[in-house]
């Protein structure tokens, strides 16, 4: 993805940030995976955070991600050895289990992954930030979401 600077030169990102959801999720809670993985990010590695937005009338804005965020799918197998080339890379990761779906708050979100081993995790999401190539090989297999 090229971006332009405010002096109109290209810039190419040497990093990613990519999300990849199971196949099998419905369209609500593709959006709503998608959200919380990447909020995860956001706070781990601050360097993805761009700078703040502003309208013509000087309004102020909350800044986003200074790069694309890239949507890949893929069956839960998928989802399982991706997860692990993650933690092998040591890439900076987010996780939803299907059992999120079942709490209301953070306290219990935590818990209900805390107690259930890494390679036990019923994946239904993960978000990773690296250098593109790291991505790239972390999730080997997935197709891009339609």
């Amino acid at each position: 993805m090229r971006t332009r600077t405010e002096d109109e030169t290209p810039v190419r990102f040497d990093t990613k940030i990519a999300v990849l959801l199971r196949d099998d999720l419905e369209s609500w809670q593709r959006l709503n995976v998608t959200a919380f993985l990447v909020s995860g990010l956001g706070t781990a590695v601050p360097e993805v955070i761009g700078e703040p937005y502003a309208d013509a009338d000087d309004t102020a804005y909350l800044p986003m991600f200074r790069q694309p965020v890239l949507v890949f799918e893929g069956a839960k197998e998928t989802l399982t050895a991706a997860h692990g080339r993650a933690l092998s890379r040591a890439l900076p990761r987010a996780v939803f289990t299907s059992d999120l779906f079942g709490t209301g708050n953070d306290r219990d979100n935590r818990a209900a992954v805390r107690a259930v081993g890494g390679e036990q995790l019923d994946l239904v999401g993960l978000a990773v930030y690296g250098p593109r190539n790291a991505v790239d090989k972390v999730f080997k297999g997935a197709r891009m979401h339609p």
